[in-house]
């Protein structure tokens, strides 16, 4: 079986004596706090990764609106899975790794916090000269390399992104490497789709709300629809809307859209135009750690920006007051990080 993100265990105490840390605890909808917990040590076969950066991705901010549905989790929990950090602590019976890589982390939940411990299989090494603050994004690239693998994207093809927060910035930027006919994005802020354009879009449509059908702004330049479309909203209504914009016999590969619908879907819709519907997320381990080193090097080599869409920081003793931030719907704020390293 493929491996699943798991969340570390942690231990909440009450003090704040030698031992313990600062770590995030969702409480409930809404309301996020600091509590204290004990250092982890890394058992046999883990590291233990001092935290620098997280990031609030839109999965986090699903688990704050309450989005998510119980049989995915339940509160108190904890979050965070865009990690960069360095390994301070090695357990027994690990190679390779060391005390002092930096590094990346995936499948790895509840980092926020000043330590975690995880498998080598979480970690991918990071030169010491990259800035760890634009390492923690890469976490992002293993879906975005396997839905433009899935997409089956070619110079003939016209792609639909719909959305470009943290992951559709990034995806415009994977996708533009497929070489696409047109690739067009939707959006509802200028700031985000100035920056789609720059990042290779040939296209991009200001939406006047959450509401609006893509194909009532778009329909006029792309009557036939799209032969590909990656939906990169949190709302899983959205693919409503991408069922609507996708052409006949084309594809939808859901990146985003992974949440519970509340409007009907028409699957005789889905019948008639003869859409493929994918998901994303690779089904083999040897993928995963695959695409992990495709994404870094996509990165180092200064084709995937994740450095420009950082808008906002904050201490991690303030994370309450960044997830508020996150969740305001803006132009100007796109990626919110959270420095997890805290000065005694």
């Amino acid at each position: 079986m493929v491996r699943k993100m798991t969340v570390p265990p942690m231990e909440l105490v009450e003090g704040d004596g030698p031992g313990t840390q600062m770590c995030a605890v969702m409480e409930d909808i809404g309301s996020v706090s600091i509590r204290r917990a004990h250092i982890p040590e890394p058992n046999e076969g883990e590291v233990r990764i001092k935290v620098k950066w997280v990031g609030i991705c839109g999965s986090d901010l699903e688990v704050y609106r309450g989005a998510r549905e119980p049989e995915f989790l339940s509160y108190p929990t904890r979050l965070g899975h865009e990690v960069a950090g360095v390994i301070d602590k090695v357990g027994k019976n690990v190679i390779g790794l060391k005390e002092g890589d930096h590094v990346a982390l995936r499948y790895v939940w509840g980092a926020f916090a000043e330590y975690v411990c995880c498998i080598p299989f979480a970690v991918k090494v990071l030169p010491k000269d990259f800035p760890l603050i634009e390492g923690s994004l890469i976490e992002v690239l293993p879906p975005l390399l396997h839905t433009a693998e899935r997409a089956e994207i070619s110079p003939a093809k016209n792609i639909l992104i719909m959305g470009q927060g943290v992951s559709g910035l990034a995806m415009t930027q994977v996708i533009n490497l497929f070489s696409p006919k047109n690739l067009v994005v939707t959006d509802l802020f200028d700031e985000k789709l100035a920056l789609a354009k720059k990042y290779g879009a040939t296209h991009t449509y200001k939406l006047p709300s959450s509401d609006t059908k893509t194909m009532d702004v778009v329909g006029k330049d792309f009557p036939d629809g799209f032969d590909v479309v990656i939906p990169c909203l949190l709302e899983g209504s959205g693919m409503v809307d991408a069922i609507d914009a996708a052409a006949q016999n084309g594809r939808i590969v859901m990146y985003g859209c992974i949440g519970t619908s509340h409007k009907p879907i028409d699957f005789f819709k889905v019948h008639k135009k003869r859409l493929d519907i994918l998901s994303t997320e690779p089904k083999r381990d040897i993928d995963n750690r695959r695409f992990f080193e495709e994404g870094l090097r996509l990165v180092m080599d200064g084709l995937v920006n994740t450095k420009e869409t950082i808008t906002h920081i904050f201490p991690l003793e303030k994370i309450e007051e960044a997830f508020k931030l996150r969740n305001q719907r803006s132009g100007d704020i796109i990626h919110v990080m959270i420095d997890c390293e805290v000065n005694s």
